[in-house]
């Protein structure tokens, strides 16, 4: 004889901070920040969404909804703002509240979407969804996805394959939008059905000069490099400049740059050094390895014009 089947009972109340606690929210918060400097306006809006998910959750247990919320996103903002890093700690987030199965993150651009010849596009574009299936779809610059200007462009024909997923499957799929604002306003424009399925728009400011400094040692931190009073100080005013010139990329810039102080700092030990180097000369970045940069003498060259 079978036992009866006991119908389960739906809970009368739900105590938010503790789903909080349980779910290991606060862990993705301390991640952010020990890993981006600044951007409270972005942990902010995170922080809000999480709260809304958290209570559409409780919703959900309590037989008040059984709809899945809408998660699709849009991150704007200049290169080397964190919207990737932000983007890989949203799919933690959406996992521990058990809104997406995996919790993992694939990056990709228009050329990972896009064929270049007929019967090309579908394949790329379903290969890509296929494996960002369970966890989030981030997809970079996507406003290059459309190019009204080329009429055997196959942009449009991924777009409609992203737009139908999106909808049909958000239950299983969270799609983050990202590039430059004004960019991404004109694709919305242009591709209303976008807009329709995105939930949640962040806007991702600029690094102030004194966090781009703090970023920057903590760059060099993590290799065990470090900045001298003297160098710390030609680094300050390197930001000053170099976000003044084209191309600048925020912690994308700085990283570079770091990249390039090293170098130099490796040629002057090599070229100075008459014996041996103890660990504080080979991990200390002093101010002539950031004064031969190029940015000072196009800031030179700048003042003289002005003049």
């Amino acid at each position: 004889m079978t036992e009866p089947v006991v119908p389960e009972t739906v809970p009368t109340s739900i105590d938010l901070r503790r789903e909080y606690e349980e779910a290991g929210i606060g862990e993705v918060f301390r991640q952010l920040d020990s890993e981006l400097v600044g951007l409270a306006p972005v942990k902010q809006r995170i922080q809000e969404t999480a709260a809304r998910l958290l209570v559409e959750r409780a919703r959900r247990k309590l037989g008040l909804t059984d709809e899945p919320p809408t998660l699709h996103m849009s991150f704007t903002g200049n290169p080397g703002t964190g919207k990737t890093t932000v983007a890989l700690r949203m799919a933690d987030l959406l996992h521990r509240l058990g809104l997406i199965r995996r919790g993992h993150l694939v990056t990709v651009t228009r050329d990972d979407l896009v064929g270049q010849y007929i019967g090309h596009t579908a394949p790329k574009t379903k290969e890509v969804l296929k494996r960002a299936m369970g966890g989030v779809l981030f997809i970079d610059e996507a406003y290059y996805l459309y190019r009204p200007e080329n009429e055997r462009d196959y942009g449009q024909e991924a777009i409609e394959i992203l737009l139908q997923v999106m909808e049909n499957q958000r239950g299983d799929l969270v799609v983050i939008l990202a590039g430059y604002g004004d960019r991404m306003e004109r694709f919305f424009e242009s591709n209303p059905g976008f807009r329709s399925r995105i939930a949640h728009h962040i806007d991702f400011p600029d690094y102030a000069d004194d966090e781009l400094l703090q970023i920057a040692e903590l760059m060099l931190a993590k290799s065990h490099y470090k900045l001298s009073g003297h160098g710390r100080a030609a680094l300050a005013k390197y930001i000053e400049q170099r976000r003044r010139q084209p191309h600048f990329a925020n912690a994308r810039s700085i990283r570079n740059a770091l990249d390039r102080a090293r170098l130099r700092q490796a040629n002057r030990l090599f070229e100075t050094s008459d014996g041996p180097i103890d660990a504080i000369a080979l991990s200390t970045i002093e101010a002539a390895d950031i004064l031969a940069s190029r940015v000072f003498a196009i800031a030179g060259q700048d003042q003289k014009v002005a003049q």
